[in-house]
C-alpha cells in the first residue's frame, strides 16, 4: 500500500497519507472516491434546498442529477482521453481503465451540463434557473473533491519557496505549490460568496451561473499555469484547460455586462411607466 510522507516545511506541518481508504481482501476502497461521493452528496442536497427558490422542481432536477452524473463521467474520462490520445492510441482498450485514473474535471462539467440539461430540455424546463442551481453544487463538489487529488498527491504545481509549499514522494522530493489547495479554497470561498448573493442581491435568471464562470475560470486561468500535469493542445503547446478558462472568464464578464445593461435599462424603463 502506497504511503506518501507530506510535508509543508514553511508552515511546521508533516503527515502521512495513503490514496487507500481501507481494503477488502484484494479490494481497495480510495480516498478519492469517498471524497467525491461525499461532495456530491452535499451538492446535490444543497441544491435540492435551494431549487426551490429558483422556480426548478426538485423531481425534475433529480432526474436531471442523474442523467449528468453518468455523463459527468464519461466526459471526464474522454476530454482526458482526447488531449492525451498518445497514451492511448496504441492500446485504446485502455481507456476503459477509469479506475487507474485520468478524469478531467473539465470533461466532468461538461459531461454533467450535456446530460442534465437535456433531461432538462426533455422535461421542458427553463435552463438558466437550472444553471444557477448547479453551479452551486458543481463549486460544493469541486471545493470538497479537490482533497481526493490532495491524498493521491497529484495536480500540484511547479517548484515554489513559499511558506506554503508542499514537499512528498510524489512530487519527487521537490516543493511545490499545493494547486489542489488553491482551487478548494477558491470554490468554497465562492461558495460561500454565491450563496450569501443569491438570497440579498440576485436580479435575474442567470446571474448566478454568469457569477460563477468569472469566479472559477479567474481562479483556474491562473492556477492552471501553475501545474505540472496539465494537458496540452495537440497543435500547440497550449494548456487546454487553461484557455478554456480564459474563455469562461471572458464569456462571464461579458453576459455579467450585457445582461446587466438589459436589466438596468428594464427597470428604468419600469419607472418611466
Amino acid at each position: 500500500m502506497t504511503t506518501y510522507h507530506v510535508e509543508f516545511p514553511g508552515l511546521g506541518w508533516s503527515f502521512n497519507v495513503s490514496p487507500v481508504a481501507f481494503s477488502i481482501g484484494n479490494f481497495s476502497i480510495y480516498w478519492y472516491g469517498i471524497i467525491i461521493a461525499v461532495g456530491f452528496v452535499l451538492a446535490v442536497t444543497y441544491c435540492m434546498r435551494i431549487a426551490s427558490s429558483h422556480s426548478v422542481n426538485e423531481d425534475k432536477l433529480m432526474n436531471c442529477t442523474i442523467a449528468g452524473m453518468i455523463t459527468a463521467v464519461i466526459g471526464a474520462r474522454l476530454y482526458y482521453v482526447a488531449f492525451s490520445w498518445e497514451s492511448f492510441k496504441g492500446e485504446p482498450l485502455k481507456i476503459l481503465n477509469i479506475h487507474q485514473g485520468g478524469l478531467a474535471i473539465y470533461g466532468g462539467l461538461i459531461g454533467a451540463l450535456i446530460g442534465g440539461l437535456t433531461v432538462a430540455r426533455i422535461q421542458k424546463m427553463k435552463i438558466l434557473p437550472i444553471l444557477d442551481v448547479a453551479v452551486m453544487g458543481f463549486l460544493i463538489g469541486q471545493g470538497i473533491g479537490r482533497w481526493g487529488n490532495f491524498m493521491n498527491q497529484e495536480a500540484f504545481g511547479s517548484p515554489t519557496d513559499l511558506p506554503w509549499r508542499m514537499v512528498s514522494e510524489g512530487t519527487g522530493g521537490i516543493a511545490v505549490h499545493p494547486c489542489f489547495l488553491y482551487e478548494s479554497v477558491w470554490c468554497l470561498t465562492g461558495f460561500l460568496f454565491l450563496h450569501i448573493f443569491r438570497k440579498k442581491f440576485n436580479k435575474y435568471d442567470g446571474q448566478i451561473f454568469y457569477l460563477y464562470l468569472v469566479w472559477y475560470g479567474f481562479e483556474r486561468t491562473l492556477v492552471e499555469g501553475l501545474r505540472s500535469d496539465s494537458l496540452y493542445l495537440p497543435f500547440a503547446n497550449i494548456r487546454v484547460s487553461q484557455l478554456l478558462s480564459l474563455i469562461l472568464f471572458v464569456s462571464g464578464v461579458i453576459l455579467l455586462i450585457v445582461n446587466g445593461y438589459r436589466q438596468s435599462k428594464h427597470n428604468l424603463k419600469s419607472l418611466k411607466t
